[in-house]
């Protein structure tokens, strides 16, 4: 596929606590009349993060795309303090439908990435009437051993090595609180139990759920669990070489696979 020529524009929503900012999309053929892609971002993530992936796949299938920096992250309003052990249910059932709102979807296909894929199947199954369509990439609907060793091995790269210059180029002087609010979060005792398996049985959606082979934070038993428990139709791929980023790792494989899940999809009315 050819590089993007989608242009951008940056947009700020201001909610009950936080002002986030957005990026829409806007491809040079879309179809106006079909769900728009919103990204949801990984739990170090940002807009920037995403690289030149949303705009690709936005003008690989001709649909308006959405990109925002949740509460915390980016550019968006800074957060004190740690998560509450319910922040994923709190982003897909708060912070997701006001930036729908405020950008005039009422009919989105998410793509989530880890942490952003599992709030995409939180809102699937709280937002049925908003969601046409999920594609997910390494999301987790439970706390895996392989999980909690991989979070310790990116704390040790975060103290030993440059990855804190690397994340502040996205994060600024908020890199730390960042990077530890993410990690103190999933390494914490208490919140071992974290579990979103009951939310699954109410996505009717069709559903897309990737996942790399080689991912370093989680087994295909989240894979088989979603596929499993969802009830609507659902589709798996397990990225061969791949590991907890398949967008970037394996970016014209998840590309192809991406865009032709979304083009099977019905267009839906949207006000975007």
């Amino acid at each position: 596929m050819t590089r993007p020529a989608a242009r951008h524009e940056t947009l700020y929503v201001r909610n009950h606590d936080a002002c986030l900012r957005v990026r829409r999309i806007k491809p040079r053929q879309a179809d106006r009349h079909a769900a728009p892609l919103v990204f949801l971002h990984e739990g170090l993530g940002c807009i920037e993060l995403w690289r030149d992936f949303p705009e690709r796949l936005c003008e690989a299938v001709g649909r308006v795309g959405v990109i925002y920096d949740r509460r915390g992250y980016g550019e968006s309003s800074h957060l004190d303090g740690k998560w509450p052990p319910d922040y994923q249910e709190t982003e897909a059932m708060v912070y997701l439908p006001e930036v729908l709102d405020h950008c005039g979807i009422s009919s989105a296909v998410l793509i989530g990435h880890s942490d952003g894929g599992s709030i995409a199947l939180i809102a699937g199954a709280t937002l049925p009437g908003r969601i046409s369509g999920i594609i997910t990439e390494a999301a987790h609907i439970f706390i895996e051993e392989i999980t909690l060793a991989g979070i310790r091995e990116a704390v040790a790269a975060f103290r030993e090595t440059d990855l804190p210059v690397k994340l502040a180029r996205y994060h600024g002087d908020h890199t730390g609180a960042v990077f530890f609010r993410w990690a103190d979060t999933w390494l914490d005792p208490a919140f071992r139990g974290w579990n979103i398996e009951h939310f699954l049985h109410g996505i009717v959606c069709p559903l897309l759920v990737i996942q790399g082979a080689e991912d370093e934070y989680a087994t295909e038993a989240q894979v088989t669990g979603i596929a499993s428990q969802v009830s609507g139709p659902v589709e798996t791929f397990m990225v061969p070489g791949c590991r907890h980023i398949p967008h970037l790792q394996a970016r014209e494989v998840v590309l192809n696979h991406m865009a032709r899940f979304i083009a099977a999809l019905p267009a839906s009315p949207t006000g975007a």
